[in-house]
């Protein structure tokens, strides 16, 4: 073999050398997302976490910069604790607080964008910003006789009596009637995904204490539960029905049961959800026919409690979870 020819083998041999390295290295960014523990802030001293998260623990401490845009104002609307996040090594999330001011003016609501900047070594899948309403406890933007600083509905007319928000009475606000077939599906929490079984219905109350003793629940063939005697959702109460199994776990605080029948039986190709009261009287339905067949997440309401349906891993509040079993979105409580 010539000197050529052997020049030329080695040097498609380094080459070839360099291409695999190259692809063994860690040339594949993390991913980044961007999220906040409260997405209202009262002027009065009222507080927000930003968190930044990586799908991974980093080697060294990252900095990730913010940028803070909106209506409200630095310095006279809210202060924050740092204008980057930095994720320490061996960790992959970071966070800052924000933190509402004090004022005598009269501004109504106003808007504080939080946003990644120019994020570096990292891939910014999902969200880039979160918008953040701050409420003003000089103004009432609803006029319905409640300070926007103390309305859960600031936008919308209510009563005061629940905290500025309408009556929205006795509702389903999300549904899983298909569970992931993985252990993602676990749904009521006690370890085992059992299609059935991790199926559920949340119930919300938004009214006076009410006593559905006796009231049932169905799908197209049969009842399905029979709420057993005693059972009080109190006003804004949630009560979540899962299909069977031992439901492990705080749900936020709600009442928890177990279908009475052993399933609730919703089937995915379709099927109509129907909650009676004792003298027979529809008070609920829940319409699957309509959505999607099989979508291994649930559905819920978007907003909670006043929007309409939606697949749970479509929202970005639900940073990717498939359901909230008697929580919000987000995860918090009602």
């Amino acid at each position: 073999m010539n000197k050529i020819a052997i020049l030329k083998k080695s040097f498609i041999g380094l080459l070839m050398y360099m291409i695999i390295i190259s692809c063994a290295t860690d040339d594949i960014l993390p991913t980044i997302e961007i999220s906040a523990s409260n997405l209202s802030l009262n002027e009065a001293s009222g507080e927000t976490t930003i968190t930044v998260t990586l799908n991974t623990e980093v080697s060294q401490s990252f900095s990730v910069p913010l940028t803070f845009s909106g209506t409200a104002i630095q310095s006279e609307d809210y202060t924050i604790s740092a204008t980057s996040i930095i994720i320490n090594a061996g960790s992959s999330s970071g966070s800052i607080t924000i933190t509402g001011l004090q004022d005598t003016n009269i501004e109504g609501i106003e808007t504080l964008i939080v946003s990644l900047e120019n994020v570096q070594n990292a891939l910014v899948l999902s969200e880039v910003s979160v918008n953040i309403q701050v409420l003003d406890d000089d103004s009432d933007t609803d006029n319905d006789g409640v300070p926007d600083s103390e309305d859960n509905c600031p936008t919308e007319p209510g009563e005061i009596e629940n905290n500025g928000c309408p009556w929205l009475g006795f509702l389903i606000n999300e549904v899983l009637y298909d569970p992931d077939t993985s252990m993602a599906g676990d749904a009521n929490g006690d370890g085992t995904r059992e299609a059935n079984e991790d199926e559920f219905i949340e119930f919300f109350n938004s009214g006076l204490a009410l006593d559905i003793s006796g009231y049932t629940v169905s799908d197209e063939t049969a009842i399905r539960h029979t709420f057993p005697a005693g059972t009080i959702i109190p006003k804004n109460g949630v009560l979540v029905l899962f299909g069977g199994g031992v439901p492990t776990g705080t749900f936020g605080g709600a009442i928890v049961q177990t279908a009475s029948q052993g399933l609730l039986n919703m089937n995915n190709a379709g099927d109509i959800v129907t909650v009676r009261n004792v003298s027979g009287t529809v008070i609920a339905t829940f319409d699957i026919y309509p959505l999607s067949g099989n979508p291994n997440d649930s559905y819920t309401r978007n907003p909670d409690l006043t929007g309409n349906f939606v697949q749970h891993t479509s929202i970005p509040e639900s940073n990717g979870a498939m359901f909230s079993p008697g929580t919000k979105i987000n995860g918090s409580s009602f």
